[in-house]
């Protein structure tokens, strides 16, 4: 492989060194971190404007287990 070569031609020349048998799964992997890459851009970008917009709040992580407990709580009572 040159030292010159894309990203994209570095991957259809590995690609080409798998067993045919092996190649579909090789693709489907990649198409699948593609998605979650993309799919975490989004999320990522949109707190990033909740962010900069003040939607958010600060939240302790106590006070929220200890509030789940109270609900759990009142629900095995009911």
């Amino acid at each position: 492989m040159g030292v010159w070569m894309t990203s994209t031609e570095k991957a259809a020349a590995a690609l080409e060194l798998l067993p045919e048998e092996l190649r579909e799964c090789a693709v489907a992997y990649l198409l699948e971190q593609a998605e979650r890459y993309h799919t975490l851009k989004e999320h990522v970008a949109a707190g990033m404007t909740d962010f900069a917009e003040g939607r958010f709040t600060d939240w302790s992580f106590e006070d929220f287990l200890r509030k789940g407990r109270a609900r759990a709580g009142r629900s095995d009572a009911g």
